[in-house]
């Protein structure tokens, strides 16, 4: 009987879900009704000690200081200045704009994570300039919207902490691994571009402007000198070591070095010229929104863990896996299908806190080493900034462009990079040691 309640929990949260009800509200009420269904009122007395044990895990303090040194980088103004100097840097290449906006998504993913100050950001400086050259529209917002979502995967990123806490896997570890795949999705997108330039060069252009220039394209951007080129990417080069040096050398813990890039995403934003205590006040008031809306999901995801696995949730899904005809490399490729179909319309974190949990004990528990699956978990979910209907990446690239780009311009762009992220995942599970050796090497350091 108890195990039917756990069937019925999962599919009565999955729909309420996919019919747009509110995540943290849908997964602590809907929890709560099977809880006291299952275990009467007494569930009252488990619930608040497994959510104190859940809030007070160290490491998820790095989450709030990671958004707050994403929002004070948006602020600083140094992504208009990056933009600007890869224009110049990129501007004689054919589609040398766009290669541009790519190598800034992931000097940005790696020092803010921040997917909506991404994309909007490069949104409102880089898309106009592309548009008046005469790139397409696919093009041009296909590669916004995936470079904006770089952050997803490029360290230091809120997914691998997410992952790393419910898998129970050292986010130090996850953050080294994912360097690989970063970097094999950065070469993927810059060589789709140059081929895509080979193929289509009238959609293409060579020459441009500076992305804050109102003029039209007419001549070729002068090359930026030595000291520009220092302006525009010593500082977020500055914070990526900072951050991430800190931890590939074992100096600081994750959690540690997010209070080092947060402190250093504010020295940055005043050594610019943009700290002021309204900008502070911003920075502190959107942190405190986004961090609260992740931690109210958490408890909520928390209420659903314990009753799911209380009524014998666990037990069911592995009976049900158990039964099935494949091999655990069968049931590892079903389980990958399901998260990317699922990321169509609901959330990386509501992914993350309904699924993963459910599944992940029992793929370790059948071999598979729980690092890389978190970290393919991570490359499948970053698909969901792009797939329709709700990719969060789409509705942010739409709310900043101009009114002759249409929805239909931007689902037909992001096509080729949801491919190409599922390359890079294909790749990386068929050869574990792409993502294993980087965190085998710094432990054997």
């Amino acid at each position: 009987m108890h195990q039917e309640l756990a069937g019925w929990l999962f599919v009565c949260v999955t729909a309420l879900l996919l019919m747009g009800f509110p995540v943290a509200f849908t997964l602590l009420g809907v929890s709560l009704v099977f809880g006291v269904a299952g275990f009467g009122w007494d569930f009252f007395n488990l619930l608040p000690l497994r959510i104190w044990g859940t809030m007070s895990n160290f490491t998820l303090t790095a989450v709030p200081l990671f958004i707050f040194m994403g929002m004070a980088m948006e602020r600083s103004g140094i992504a208009t200045r990056l933009i600007e100097s890869m224009g110049m840097l990129f501007g004689k290449m054919r589609g040398g704009m766009a290669i541009a906006v790519v190598l800034v998504g992931a000097l940005l993913g790696a020092s803010t994570g921040i997917v909506g100050a991404t994309v909007v950001t490069m949104g409102l400086l880089a898309l106009p300039s592309m548009l008046r050259c005469g790139y397409g529209h696919p093009l041009a917002t296909g590669v916004i919207a995936a470079s904006g979502t770089l952050g997803q995967i490029i360290p230091p990123s809120i997914v691998l902490i997410l992952l790393g806490d419910v898998i129970g896997v050292p986010v130090g570890d996850l953050f080294i691994g994912a360097v690989t795949p970063g970097f094999l999705l950065v070469g993927l997108y810059v060589g789709y571009i140059v081929v895509y330039a080979m193929l289509f060069p009238d959609k293409v252009p060579t020459a441009l402007p500076k992305a804050s220039s109102a003029q039209a394209c007419e001549a070729e951007p002068d090359a930026p000198t030595w000291r520009e080129l220092l302006g525009a990417f010593g500082p977020p080069l500055l914070l990526i070591l900072a951050v991430l040096g800190t931890i590939f050398a074992g100096i600081a813990s994750p959690t540690e070095a997010a209070g080092v890039g947060a402190f250093g995403a504010l020295v940055l934003s005043y050594c610019n010229g943009r700290f002021s205590l309204r900008m502070l006040y911003e920075v502190m008031e959107s942190t405190t929104r986004l961090t609260s809306m992740i931690f109210i999901i958490l408890v909520g995801a928390t209420a659903f863990g314990l009753v799911f696995r209380g009524l014998g949730g666990d037990h069911l899904v592995r009976d049900f896996i158990a039964a099935l005809p494949f091999g655990n490399w069968g049931v590892l490729m079903m389980i990958m299908g399901i998260i990317f179909l699922m990321g169509f319309f609901l959330d990386f974190i509501e992914i993350t806190f309904i699924l993963v949990p459910v599944v992940a004990p029992l793929l370790v528990e059948a071999g598979f080493n729980p690092c890389w699956l978190a970290l393919i978990f991570a490359i499948n979910l970053q698909t969901s900034f792009l797939t329709p209907p709700f990719g969060f990446s789409l509705f942010y690239l739409k709310g900043v462009c101009p009114k002759e780009v249409s929805t239909l311009s931007i689902y037909k762009g992001i096509i080729p990079f949801v491919f190409m992220q599922m390359v890079v995942l294909g790749l990386c599970m068929a050869f574990p040691q792409l993502l294993l050796w980087l965190p085998e090497l710094a432990r054997g350091m």
